[in-house]
């Protein structure tokens, strides 16, 4: 019944709805004014427009059961062979009943040729016909995009999800090194790095399941990274905000800027014998959120580390807001430079 009570059956009823109003113009002109040209008029509509719609919507079934899952080529031979069993129908059996119903209210023979009954008749499936294909092709397209965002969609959350999987062991396979080099020095320390460190990952794993979170929370996760970070550095780790207020409620990825104030311990202040700072800035401008984290030391690739970090910073933007967020990491008179700018949603 999708034929004849959804949208599969706009075809069928606009196409024959338009061929009814034009040849009524014809006719009325033709034939002039009286009562029983309108009793005709009813008569014959009711009866075009019911054969009409049905004869059409039984050619879709016809196609939809005959032709599922096959070639292009087979459904175009089914079509032309069920629009032909319809046209014959139409010339001898609808057209007869028309002239019936032109001799009855009128009292006169059909006007209607054969000749031009065909060509009438055909003119008319040509126009369902392309009304039809246009109808189909646009809801196929329709359907086609739909499922491909719906792909889009599945295949983004599969790749948060799995991006989001590295984040935890990358920070604990870190904090655990980190915690090693303490176990020797200093248990005390190492037994209070591992507390803060529990808490941190438990505040992480609740974190993994949403896509974003208000910068306000983030930074709560930074300060107990950098709480960590100084029981090893020690004096040799300088960490500075300048945060804007109207920048905390903003919604981000999580672990965006953990990972950052991460990246620029392991690779900045790690590597400096004296140590250095970590300045953290946000602002709000333009529409956009600006983080940015600057350290104390070069921008040097480092073949032995695989860059977890910044990579998986870069992918989730990019799956996040595709072209519309900007990652950038450049060095700047002997500190490493990082910024994120992403738009205000």
């Amino acid at each position: 019944m999708n034929y004849f009570f959804s949208k599969k059956a706009i075809p069928n009823y606009s196409v024959w709805a338009i061929t009814l109003m034009s040849s009524y113009v014809m006719k009325i002109s033709d034939l002039g004014k009286s009562r029983e040209l309108i009793y005709y008029l009813v008569s014959e509509c009711m009866l075009w427009f019911f054969l009409g719609v049905l004869l059409t919507g039984v050619i879709q079934i016809g196609l939809e059961t005959f032709t599922k899952n096959k070639k292009v080529t087979v459904k175009a031979l089914y079509l032309v062979l069920l629009m032909l069993i319809a046209s014959v129908i139409f010339n001898y059996v609808f057209w007869p009943l028309i002239d019936l119903l032109h001799e009855y209210f009128l009292n006169k023979s059909s006007y209607h040729g054969k000749f031009a009954t065909r060509i009438f008749n055909w003119l008319n499936w040509i126009i369902w016909f392309v009304s039809f294909t246009a109808f189909n092709l646009y809801t196929e397209v329709k359907e086609a995009k739909m499922k491909n965002l719906v792909l889009q969609a599945t295949l983004k959350e599969s790749q948060l999800n799995t991006l989001k999987g590295q984040i935890n062991p990358h920070f604990m396979f870190n904090s655990l090194n980190n915690i090693r080099g303490l176990m020797l020095e200093d248990v005390g320390k190492a037994r209070q790095m591992l507390t803060s460190l529990s808490e941190t990952l438990r505040y992480a794993l609740t974190q993994n399941s949403i896509t974003t979170i208000a910068l306000e929370d983030e930074l709560e996760m930074v300060e107990k990274y950098i709480d960590i970070s100084k029981i090893q550095f020690e004096n040799r780790l300088h960490y500075e905000t300048v945060i804007d207020n109207s920048s905390l409620s903003v919604q981000i990825p999580p672990m965006l800027v953990q990972m950052l104030i991460e990246n620029a311990i392991k690779h900045g202040i790690s590597k400096l014998k004296e140590g250095g700072r970590v300045l953290l800035s946000t602002k709000v401008d333009s529409e956009k959120l600006f983080i940015s984290v600057i350290n104390s030391g070069v921008l040097k690739k480092d073949n032995k580390t695989t860059q977890v970090g910044v990579e998986n910073i870069k992918k989730r933007l990019e799956l996040l807001y595709e072209s519309k967020a900007v990652f950038s990491l450049e060095e700047r008179e002997k500190e490493v430079v990082a910024i994120i700018e992403i738009p205000l949603l």
